[in-house]
């Protein structure tokens, strides 16, 4: 008689889940830490930052990916004007190197996007690559005639309405209008201080 034995599956750690939460304060160390090995040290530099000193994300939407108790995706979304039309700006997205084929990055995008939309935001803007956004509904069509506080590819400024028309017609620049963080908080700032 022929026992047939059940394989073996070795599981790596490449297989353990992670979930998604909202940021915390004892988040911030490992998040900058996750985003400077990301986009490197200049990151700061980068005109979409500009929409983001000295603001506070919006509410509820910073968002904390973790696995095995370690933060290894972060994202967040911004309140702005949008040459007058009222809008969010979602970066930046980042997930440890070591995680980047168990889905992290498309998890919370999606989430956050969920999440914003349940908040009654209207529309999304973004830098990126539009073969990558492109599958959670991100496009140029709406964006040809904004603009951004410094130097950007024009093919990489996309944006997706939940509502339709929200951003008909929208030209010019797009400014912060989220809450101001206090002068201490910043991390800008609080780079500033450490250097």
């Amino acid at each position: 008689m022929t026992t047939f034995r059940k394989p073996q599956v070795a599981l790596t750690s490449k297989a353990a889940p992670f979930a998604i939460r909202a940021e915390r304060a004892a988040d911030v160390a490992t998040r900058e830490a996750l985003l400077d090995a990301s986009f490197g040290e200049t990151r700061h530099d980068r005109t979409c930052q500009r929409l983001r000193d000295g603001r506070a994300p919006a509410a509820g939407l910073a968002l904390a990916a973790v696995r095995e108790g370690t933060l290894v995706g972060t994202v967040r979304l911004w309140h702005v004007s949008a040459g007058g039309r009222p809008a969010l700006v979602l970066g930046p997205l980042a997930v440890d190197p070591a995680c980047r084929e168990l889905g992290i990055g498309a998890a919370l995008m999606q989430q956050a996007l969920a999440a914003a939309r349940a908040r009654g935001h209207q529309a999304v803007i973004l830098l990126g690559d539009a073969p990558y956004y492109a599958r959670f509904g991100f496009t140029g069509e709406k964006t040809g005639a904004l603009s951004l506080p410094g130097p950007f590819e024009r093919d990489r400024l996309l944006a997706v309405e939940f509502t339709d028309g929200a951003l008909d017609g929208a030209e010019g620049m797009i400014v912060p209008t989220g809450a101001a963080l206090p002068k201490r908080r910043s991390v800008r700032g609080l780079h500033a201080q450490a250097a």
